[in-house]
């Protein structure tokens, strides 16, 4: 297990002969340069450099160092002067870097923030509040992405100071750096299943205003934003996960306390609009939070001392992931999301795991999903972060 000090970490520049450079279109570098030269014109960006290194570079400084930078001249100011203006630099010049969304409540007041953390250079910073009328609880509500567009949905919730359920749907656009309030959900729900299957949103189940828990479902079409009603499930169930596989939602009410029953899940295949059970094994094993990397479904458990494990849907079974648990840094409750091969685990206090799958040569005939390795390494975190205890992660790119 290695351990990643964020003081320590710079990300490399690029510069044109760099084989990442080529991901940059140069006339797409010279269109924004000669835009931004246009207009600020006057002193170069950075002395003894043309002006598209001298912006490619400034883009890739860490969020949290414009405060400082913004100081340098007038140009810097008004590049680095608002989150909107860099990251709306950054889309025009084709930058598509991983950030890790966070959703997080002060353990004592339960109010909540979100924490970004910059998967490139492991640096901080936060985004404005969600704009509720009054502050919502920091469980109940689900969240979504389009990790492509740089969107972020925050959907349902509770009534605070009282169990009801809401239909509230917020949208975040990174490009923007800002909230909106969009049109409710047709059900109010809480502790809900929800997925995004073909750019449709998908929020199934989780409880109703009497507590019940409900059977309803419904999708929402982002680009004309309109939510209508698809096939109940067959059973009234309140989602602990779900996942999106092979263009299906799974999704489980996980082992719950004392453990007397065994796990409800349901299956909807959007293609049919029917529901299906779940398979006995893969609802008894699923006992953590998941995510669904190379095809394959993975969960990190609750119990099995935090290990990562994979679903082999030719046996019906899981199988442990080789390497070491998940490290002792990351404490429960956590959160789970990934990025290709990359796992990253938001524990309590915000520690961050990240996780490298790597497949292993197995010539075993058994199994129908392909053995891994797991490699953890821990992201340390600033002291303020230390009341904090995290309810959801999203990876987006911009």
């Amino acid at each position: 297990m290695q351990r990643v000090r964020v003081s320590s970490y710079h990300a490399p520049v690029q510069r044109l002969g760099d084989p990442q450079m080529t991901l940059l279109p140069m006339f797409r570098l010279a269109a924004a340069q000669s835009s931004f030269s246009g207009e600020h014109g006057g002193k170069p960006l950075i002395p003894g450099l043309p002006d598209d290194i001298a912006l490619n570079c400034l883009l890739q400084l860490p969020v949290e160092s414009h405060p400082a930078c913004r100081a340098v001249c007038k140009r810097w100011n008004m590049l680095l002067g608002t989150k909107e203006r860099f990251f709306s630099r950054r889309k025009e010049l084709g930058f598509r870097d991983p950030w890790l969304f966070v959703t997080a409540f002060h353990k004592c007041t339960e109010k909540i923030q979100w924490q970004v953390l910059d998967l490139t250079r492991y640096t901080w910073h936060t985004i404005p509040p969600m704009p509720c009328k009054e502050p919502i609880p920091p469980r109940g509500f689900m969240c979504v992405s389009m990790p492509n567009e740089g969107n972020l949905l925050v959907l349902g919730g509770v009534v605070p100071n009282r169990d009801s359920p809401l239909n509230l749907v917020l949208k975040y656009e990174i490009y923007k750096n800002r909230w909106s309030v969009m049109s409710p959900m047709i059900t109010a729900r809480s502790f809900f299943g929800s997925g995004v299957i073909n750019g449709l949103v998908y929020a199934v189940g989780g409880n109703s205003a009497d507590l019940y828990e409900l059977d309803l479902a419904e999708v929402l079409d982002p680009v004309k934003w309109y939510w209508h009603p698809i096939a109940r499930m067959g059973t009234n169930i309140a989602a602990y996960d779900a996942a999106v596989l092979n263009g299906k939602l799974f999704v489980t009410e996980g082992w719950l306390w004392p453990f007397m029953f065994s796990p409800r899940g349901q299956v909807y295949d959007p293609k049919s609009n029917n529901w299906e059970v779940m398979s006995v094994g893969m609802r008894e094993g699923w006992t953590g939070s998941s995510v669904v990397i190379d095809g394959n479904l993975f969960v990190v458990s609750d119990h099995e001392r935090m290990k990562l494990k994979v679903y082999d849907a030719k046996t019906d079974s899981w199988v442990a992931v080789s390497g070491s648990p998940v490290p002792h840094q990351i404490c429960k409750p956590f959160s789970v999301s990934s990025n290709g091969s990359t796992i990253y685990i938001v524990g309590s206090d915000l520690h961050v795991a990240i996780g490298q799958l790597k497949k292993l040569n197995c010539k075993c005939d058994f199994h129908q999903v392909p053995a891994y390795f797991v490699r953890w390494e821990v992201v340390d975190v600033p002291e303020t972060f230390y009341d904090l205890t995290p309810s959801n992660s999203q990876v987006l790119f911009a």
